[in-house]
């Protein structure tokens, strides 16, 4: 069975803190539970939050998944934020070439939560 990876909803946004690293089973069940989490919330204006704090190293297929995953929750309408990245997690993204375009970052989960437009 494959861990999965909680979404949280906080005021009507959605928060999803990975821990730990992301085989590659595991980052294709978190792109599936996101983008299933967005479709049943459709009609709301609440945003995404992707905490990826918990992640030390990405390989070329997660860094691809976490990539494609914002760019699709963006096109689904979803203000996507990720935060947390580590340097060593953002120099492989930008190495690979996955620049995050359309996605804000933020340095952590309360920058992200401002970015957010939730009040502390």
């Amino acid at each position: 069975m494959t861990p999965t990876i909680p979404i949280l909803r906080v005021r009507g946004h959605l928060l999803v803190s990975v821990q730990g690293e992301l085989g590659d089973d595991v980052v294709e069940q978190f792109q599936n539970d996101v983008l299933s989490a967005i479709e049943r919330d459709r009609g709301r204006d609440g945003g995404l939050l992707v905490d990826i704090s918990g992640l030390e190293v990405v390989d070329t297929y997660v860094a691809r998944v976490l990539a494609d995953t914002a760019a699709m929750a963006r096109l689904m309408g979803r203000h996507t934020v990720v935060c947390g990245m580590r340097p060593e997690v953002a120099a492989t993204l930008v190495q690979m070439g996955y620049m995050l375009d359309g996605v804000e970052t933020a340095l952590d989960v309360d920058d992200g939560l401002d970015r957010l437009g939730l009040p502390r």
